[in-house]
């Protein structure tokens, strides 16, 4: 797939809303802009006895409606340190217009460290040793009430609990939950947070199709990436009555028109690393994958993966953003020509940061609730979140991703206009 800049995507979707809306320059200006970009030098020594200096970062966008909320990633994009840093911003802008969009009260932050384990190798006490160094290195910008972290790419419950006992002891306390979310049940986190991402968006789906016309049992879905996102998505869709026909990770993509059942699927990725060789099932392109014949695409792995030579040969009725930033904007305008409606990215895959942000309120009261309360109000949020982007696409006669923009970087200028400027 063609890399894109995602720092200039997120530029164009401000200013798309902004146009909208009517705002004037200085206040798009200061939308636009993070708050502060931290870039930290990280040395570590590895198993060898020899020192390995990384690179991380941290994206502090906007905090006009609550402390900076965005998850921690440990990845290495073929673009290098520079291209990682646009989109440590541009992910960090997202975080604000996702939780604006969802009526919860935190802003947008991201951040993260050159290096990918997974293809590297790196040893358990390595990873920690990084991990706890990029804490420490990060620990006077983050807090309960000031940044609040949570997993990303390559990162799990495991690293957010090294990261929270470093804050803790340099905090001089000996527990301080609130300070990160997607932690382990034992010290703090949430039920329902490993499940969020993909059961939010089959919430979302499952509003659009009603919108639609369109009845999911039997509905045909094919998903991108299956991670943590896709197969929840997968397993909930299904659990819909919904139809999983095609299915990819990083090392391929696979189908079957018959169906093919998501837990069985996961269970041989399991076994053998990847989705592709599954048993009943055919090897296709990336791009078979998403011009398949179809009622609901899921994009859910990485960004920029839907061009507009894709777009024009898209087959579905409902895409799905589970993954950040999968539609190039180049693409949009075709999507929209073409009457499929798009659950942007910032509303899709939501239910990550809205379970974090209850994670995060149980944490700061100290009562935790349980698997069914914490999915019902994300439930809540999402719903209301879908309404209220449908209803802004209908007045101002625009997609759901502008839709969604409007509705997000309205509410942030509402709250910056309200407490005014200063110093």
């Amino acid at each position: 797939m063609v890399q894109g800049d995602p720092w200039k995507n997120a530029l164009k979707q401000l200013d798309d809303a902004c146009s909208i809306l009517k705002i004037d320059k200085g206040v798009r200006d200061y939308l636009a802009e993070p708050n502060k970009v931290l870039r930290v030098k990280l040395p570590v020594k590895m198993d060898n006895g020899k020192i390995r200096v990384f690179i991380g970062f941290r994206s502090q966008h906007n905090n006009d409606r609550g402390p900076y909320k965005g998850g921690i990633r440990f990845f290495d994009p073929e673009g290098g340190l520079e291209y990682m840093e646009k989109e440590v911003k541009a992910l960090s802008a997202w975080m604000t217009w996702k939780c604006a969009v969802v009526d919860v009260p935190l802003g947008g932050g991201k951040g993260g460290i050159y290096v990918n384990p997974k293809k590297e190798k790196l040893s358990e006490n390595e990873l920690e040793r990084l991990t706890r160094r990029f804490a420490f290195a990060i620990s006077e910008i983050i807090g309960p009430k000031k940044d609040i972290p949570a997993p990303d790419v390559y990162t799990t419950g495991k690293e957010m609990a090294q990261i929270m006992d470093v804050y803790s002891k340099l905090s001089g306390m000996e527990n301080e939950p609130g300070v990160i979310t997607g932690k382990p049940i034992a010290l703090g986190g949430s039920l329902a947070r490993n499940v969020a991402t993909g059961l939010g968006c089959a919430y979302c789906i499952r509003e659009a199709a009603k919108t639609i016309g369109l009845k999911l049992k039997g509905a045909k879905i094919v998903i991108q990436g299956y991670g943590n996102a896709g197969t929840f998505a997968a397993e909930y869709l299904e659990k819909m009555g919904a139809k999983i026909i095609a299915v990819s990770d990083s090392k391929g993509a696979i189908i079957n028109p018959k169906g093919l059942d998501s837990k069985k699927v996961l269970e041989y990725k399991n076994k053998t690393g990847s989705v592709v060789g599954y048993p009943g099932s055919k090897k296709i392109s990336t791009e078979e994958l998403l011009t398949t014949k179809c009622d609901v695409l899921v994009p859910a792995a990485l960004e920029n993966q839907i061009n507009a030579n894709i777009a024009k040969k898209l087959q579905c009725k409902i895409i799905a953003e589970a993954a950040n930033g999968p539609t190039m904007p180049e693409a949009d305008p075709i999507i929209y020509g073409k009457k499929i409606m798009v659950l942007p990215d910032i509303l899709a895959n939501s239910g990550g940061v809205c379970i974090s942000y209850l994670e995060w309120v149980q944490n700061n009261m100290g009562y935790y609730w349980t698997f069914d309360e914490v999915a019902k109000k994300m439930e809540d949020h999402i719903t209301r979140g879908f309404k209220d982007t449908l209803a802004l696409s209908r007045k101002y006669k625009i997609d759901m991703r502008r839709a969604a923009m409007v509705l997000a970087v309205n509410r942030v200028v509402e709250a910056f206009k309200a407490k005014g400027l200063w110093p």
